[in-house]
């Protein structure tokens, strides 16, 4: 791998690790938590100041909505800084017309917002964004007294928001395509003019994302509370609540940080330690590093850093992956390369991704010699003897181009397809990878 190859290259060959590697990664901001703590800060009362601000093409769209929006954002993106002027739970555009790209967090984030105020509001994104369902949030928001009406096929977006805010009251989530949904209506709830309870009944796909928008709610003031039902629990919101303006730090991103922790697995010997998570992280998916631990990576979780170790003693496992599938991928690329099969479950709402993921795990791993089977919601993995040399289409999805970068460490002749796409979310990432295997 040649770390002056720009990411805009249309193929990027990655060249096998000779020996072990020690290395410190600091990986870039969290899409997630940046993508969150913009909209919180922008409905503020005053200022806030956010550092640690993760800079890609899904981050930009949520400031640059914002500031369509009429929110005043001071960007210093070479001190990864946003200075957010607060506007108390105001709105200040009338109307906008706000594209999304193929970032699901900006497209429903701001379709609650914006159902949550008044004016006339259209959201649009990429092709791909518009095959993406959005039918569940516009259900729950209109149950709440939101007003929105779609511009296309009913369910997916562009979507309208065109009414004078929530009223409060009750939504219902069940076995929820997708945990964005129910943050977007935690966002929302404290502008509304009653409480507003959300009922989750059942499993929820990627529940721990749901604790990261609470915990972040409860930093900028929001107050709620829990009640337990029988088939699972309502969150009731307050009414006529601001977020609280607040200086706030950014952690680093754990779902990018699988890619390098993955790296160190695949190689006896190697050591990464991905500076500032740990323990105390608020992303679910810090978890991933105990999922390598299962496959055999020596592994250990501090308050500020993870630290791993690759033993070369790789094992196939059996994993329900609910609260964690942007994982899936890093995983299926370790699983090439480890003694026996890998059969993951509980991941169906990997086939509304940037891609499905699933169908295209499938055929990027047969491409490596795996034979793989999926259902609606699993994958199973049998590794191949030798794994085989393969260009890898990446599907405009930042995740498959990431996770089969990491099969090239081991595997001469992996050629990755459209390397730029990694810019949704960590557009410095081959570099990264390169100075990493490069340390000792």
């Amino acid at each position: 791998m040649d770390p002056s190859v720009p990411s805009q290259a249309h193929v990027i060959t990655i060249q096998p690790v000779i020996q072990p590697f020690d290395a410190v990664v600091r990986i870039p901001g969290s899409k997630s938590i940046t993508n969150r703590a913009l909209p919180m800060a922008a409905l503020a009362d005053g200022a806030s100041t956010l550092t640690g601000v993760l800079f890609s093409d899904d981050t930009c769209c949520m400031i640059e909505s914002l500031q369509l929006l009429g929110f005043v954002l001071h960007v210093e993106e070479s001190a990864h800084k946003v200075r957010v002027v607060g506007q108390g739970g105001r709105i200040p555009a009338g109307q906008s017309s706000l594209f999304c790209g193929n970032s699901g967090t900006t497209m429903r984030f701001l379709t609650a917002l914006c159902a949550a105020s008044s004016g006339r509001h259209c959201l649009h994104g990429v092709p791909r964004m518009h095959q993406r369902p959005i039918g569940e949030l516009i259900t729950a928001l209109t149950a709440i007294g939101g007003q929105l009406e779609y511009k296309g096929t009913p369910g997916f977006p562009p979507v309208c928001t065109i009414g004078t805010g929530l009223t409060g009251g009750t939504c219902r989530f069940s076995a929820s395509q997708s945990s964005q949904y129910i943050s977007a209506v935690l966002l929302a709830a404290p502008l509304a003019r009653q409480a507003v309870c959300i009922s989750l009944d059942g499993p929820i796909t990627s529940e721990p994302y749901i604790e990261m928008t609470l915990n972040m709610m409860d930093q900028f003031g929001i107050t709620f509370e829990h009640k337990p039902t029988a088939t699972g629990r309502n969150i009731i919101i307050a009414p006529n609540q601001h977020y609280r303006s607040r200086g706030y730090a950014i952690e680093p991103d754990a779902s990018n940080a699988s890619y390098f922790l993955a790296a160190a697995a695949l190689i006896p010997g190697a050591r990464v330690r991905i500076a500032g998570l740990g323990n105390k992280s608020l992303q679910g998916d810090v978890a991933f590093a105990e999922v390598l631990k299962q496959v055999g990576a020596a592994v250990e979780i501090l308050e500020d850093q993870i630290v791993l170790r690759g033993t070369g003693q790789l094992r196939g496992i059996d994993i329900n992956m609910n609260n964690i599938p942007d994982m899936v991928q890093t995983l299926a690329v370790v699983a090439l390369f480890a003694k026996g099969p890998t059969h993951v479950t509980g991941v169906g709402n990997l086939r509304l991704k940037e891609t499905d993921r699933l169908a295209a795990l499938q055929t990027e791993l047969t491409r490596l010699g795996a034979q793989v089977r999926t259902t609606v919601d699993s994958i199973t993995i049998e590794p191949p003897a030798v794994a085989q040399s393969a260009r890898i289409h990446t599907y405009d999805d930042h995740r498959m181009a990431m996770a089969f970068a990491v099969a090239g460490l081991r595997q001469s002749g992996i050629q990755i397809e459209d390397p730029g796409c990694c810019a949704k979310t960590y557009p410095g990432f081959f570099s990264d990878l390169a100075a990493m295997v490069t340390a000792s």
